[in-house]
């Protein structure tokens, strides 16, 4: 990286310090880019899709800088321009699996649920000898997937 993109970076690193005001909302956070995309969207200025495009690498920028800066932020509880920062313990997670009881019940529920979805489409009898019913679906948000 040349010396340029250096100086870019530490400008842009200034610039986002000192953003927004210490009374700014959660809220106003919102709000601001809810307006902000209602803007572009009347002024008709910026192609929306180039928007898009830009957006996405903005958040993912956002999004790294985010992860790594609370690798260095203090393990106490803090307060700062209205934001509040608190640590939280990983704690522990239970291996469910370790047990052979468990397994098995997953095992049949899995199973189940195998023949449930394939009851969606077509007539099927479980090995008891039991008609499987076609159950409700709920639909899902449809959505639009971004890769770059």
């Amino acid at each position: 990286m040349g010396a340029t993109s250096e100086m870019h970076i530490a400008l842009r690193a200034e610039e986002m310090a000192t953003m927004y005001e210490p009374t700014f909302t959660k809220k106003e956070a919102v709000q601001t880019g809810v307006e902000l995309v209602k803007n572009l969207l009347e002024s008709g200025t910026v192609d929306k899709m180039q928007f898009m495009a830009n957006l996405c690498r903005l958040k993912e920028v956002v999004n790294s800088a985010d992860s790594e800066m609370r690798k260095h932020l203090p393990q106490e509880k803090s307060n700062v321009w209205g934001v509040e920062f608190t640590p939280v313990n990983g704690g522990n997670t239970i291996n469910y699996a370790d047990d052979e009881i468990y397994q098995q019940l997953k095992a049949d529920l899995d199973a189940r649920a195998d023949l449930l979805k394939l009851a969606q489409s077509q007539t099927i009898i479980d090995a008891y000898g039991n008609d499987v019913p076609k159950v409700s679906t709920t639909p899902r948000k449809s959505s639009i997937t971004i890769k770059f």
